[in-house]
Parts: structure tokens; sequence; C-alpha cells
């Protein structure tokens, strides 16, 4: 994709912007190919830089700083999140997630654990009540939930939450949630919940 990043001076920084449809490799390319624009903008003053537009991971976020601070000695911030907490989520975005990077975590959760993850996360396991399990793709639990799930937790709608037996009282996916009655939740055998129509939908 050419053209996949465009740089503007404005008064106190410098704006990178990276398409949404862009390709990592694209990226990196366009990024050193506008290096020597970039430098050219730089003259006394190190003013930062703010790179903005599509949401990366944090490996490539680290992979574009170092490009930059190879040739650039100045600050960059990248307007995105990198964390997963509740707290950290910024913006709402939407990405393909059908191929994301995916962590196992072997055996069951207990009341207090959290395991927090960027792409999918499968727990070969239960997550029994008072854990939690966030992560910014899918969910998959093999055994039963009955704790805490939050699937797109840094706003994609697009992600899906899927366990063995849905025993929780509550599923969150991006930012919204769902309640579950306790005559509802023993119905739930081999759960597939994801959001259609913007509604949280357990099948």
């Amino acid at each position: 994709m050419k053209n996949c990043i465009s740089i503007n001076l404005r008064k106190d920084e410098i704006i990178i912007k990276i398409s949404e449809n862009a390709e990592q490799i694209e990226i990196e390319r366009e990024l050193k190919r506008k290096l020597p624009e970039l430098k050219r903008l730089y003259q006394d003053e190190k003013t930062p830089i703010r790179v903005v537009g599509k949401v990366l991971k944090n490996k490539e976020i680290d992979r574009l700083q170092k490009i930059i601070e190879e040739k650039l000695d100045v600050k960059i911030e990248f307007d995105m999140p990198k964390t997963l907490g509740l707290s950290s989520i910024r913006r709402v975005y939407q990405r393909e997630i059908a191929v994301s990077e995916t962590t196992f975590h072997k055996g069951s959760l207990r009341s207090g654990q959290k395991i927090e993850k960027e792409g999918s996360l499968v727990i070969l396991g239960d997550v029994n009540s008072g854990a939690e399990v966030i992560a910014s793709d899918n969910i998959v639990v093999l055994g039963t939930l009955r704790g805490l799930a939050h699937a797109g937790a840094k706003g994609n709608k697009q992600a899906i939450i899927a366990a063995g037996t849905l025993d929780a009282v509550q599923v969150r996916i991006a930012n919204m949630v769902k309640e579950i009655g306790k005559e509802e939740a023993s119905i739930y055998r081999q759960a597939y919940i994801s959001v259609v129509d913007d509604k949280i939908v357990i099948e």
C-alpha cells in the first residue's frame, strides 16, 4: 500500500498517521522511505512525534520506535493503548481477528487469579468464580467459565467468547456487558458468545 504513512508538522508536534488497513511490512518500508522527509522537519528544536491511526501491537510499536530512533533523538508517543486493563481503553476500534496471536494457559484459574493478554487467550481448564481473563481478541475456555471473561478488551466488537460450559453471572465484549440470571446460566453448554447488532448474544 503506497502512501500508508502521512507526516504533518503542527505547532508543537509532528504527527505521523498510519493507514488503518496497512500491513506492518508496508508501514516499516514506508517509514524508512520517509525518514529523510522527517529529518528535514528538524532544525534546532526536537519537536516531539505523535503516531496516530492504525492500532498496533506492542512489538509493532517497538519496531517503529526503533526505526525512528536510529535516525532521530526525539520523544515519540504512540496514541494507542499499550496495556489491556479497563482503565487503558482509550478508543473503540475494530480489526480482523480471524487470525490473531494466541496464548495458551494450562490449568484452571482460582478465585483471585487474573490473566491479561494481547491477542487471543485459550484456557485449558476452568475459570472459577472470582477469577478474571481479559484479552484484546478472543477468549476460549475449554472447561467451565464461572468467573469474568472480557474479550475485545481494547474495544474490538468482533471478538468472541467460547466456553465448554457457561456458568458465569456476567460476560463482556468490548465496552458491552451482559448480565446472566441464575435461571438462565445452567442452559448454556458449548456456549458461543458474540456481538450481533450491538448486543451480546449467547448461542
